[in-house]
């Protein structure tokens, strides 16, 4: 009951703060608190962090998205560009997703130096671990 409260408290410092994004922990447990039904005004939320160029929310809003076939090719976007801002876990998303559906990332010629090199970059990036 008290980490609804602290989400919701959340939300609401976060609406009161427009075009400020929350913090990579804010962002994650906002995700988290959407579960399987999804409650449509905190995926909107979401979506607006990844809007304001939110590496984090652009990677969390991917990873919800992976259950909506309609939504993967948008997942693999958010993916990419949340590992070209250097969100490493990202970058394994989005190895995965081209491993998964058979696409090379970045036109190489093999899938497995492709993923290792969008690792790699997204690691030397501007990471920073949450």
């Amino acid at each position: 009951m008290s980490s609804v409260l602290v989400m919701v408290g959340a939300l609401i410092a976060c609406q009161a703060q427009e075009d400020e994004v929350p913090s990579s922990t804010v962002i994650e447990a906002a995700a988290m608190q959407l579960g399987p039904q999804g409650q449509p005004a905190a995926e909107r939320r979401l979506q607006e962090w990844a809007d304001q160029g939110s590496p984090v929310a652009q990677r969390e809003l991917a990873l919800r998205y992976l259950s909506k076939p309609e939504k993967r090719r948008e997942a693999m976007q958010l993916f990419e560009r949340a590992a070209s801002a250097g969100d490493a876990q990202a970058a394994v998303g989005l190895v995965s997703m081209a491993q998964n559906s058979g696409v090379v990332i970045g036109g190489g010629s093999s899938a497995a130096i492709s993923a290792g090199r969008v690792i790699k970059e997204a690691a030397t990036v501007n990471y920073i671990a949450h």
